[in-house]
């Protein structure tokens, strides 16, 4: 299946992280019993990674977030856009399979399709100083 399809996944696992405070581990154990998880079944490498990668690096991906969110707490920022930059951030870090600018691409869209009014901006914004900071490594 899509690895945009994926991608939606893992950011509502995150979210679900988040909003629960449920341990990667035990949001994972639970991915059999999901109807969006039956056609993506051949991604769950990648799926893993991020879920498990966002929680084991949360603390530097949310230095990067309150870095670049001039003067917004991460408690006041939208759990649905922490959940979209925290996985777009993981994959410009840690994923060589993803370009940079396809993390933000993608993030942006979720932001549309998930977000407030004014998160595909404020997303974006944050994402490109990421980038900008970190390169194209």
């Amino acid at each position: 299946m899509s690895r945009k399809a994926a991608r939606e996944l893992v950011m509502k696992l995150v979210f679900q992280m988040e909003m629960t405070k449920e341990s990667a581990k035990d949001i994972l154990s639970k991915l059999n019993d999901m109807a969006e998880y039956k056609n993506l079944e051949d991604q769950l490498e990648y799926i893993t990674d991020c879920v498990e990668g966002v929680e084991k690096n949360i603390q530097k991906l949310d230095e990067y977030i309150e870095k670049y969110s001039r003067g917004w707490k991460i408690n006041r920022i939208a759990k649905v856009d922490l959940a979209i930059m925290r996985l777009a951030i993981y994959e410009m870090l840690y994923r060589q399979d993803v370009p940079n600018a396809g993390a933000i691409d993608e993030a942006v869209e979720l932001a549309k399709k998930y977000g407030g009014e004014n998160s595909p901006a404020f997303i974006n914004g944050i994402l490109g100083n990421v980038i900008k900071e970190i390169g194209n490594e």
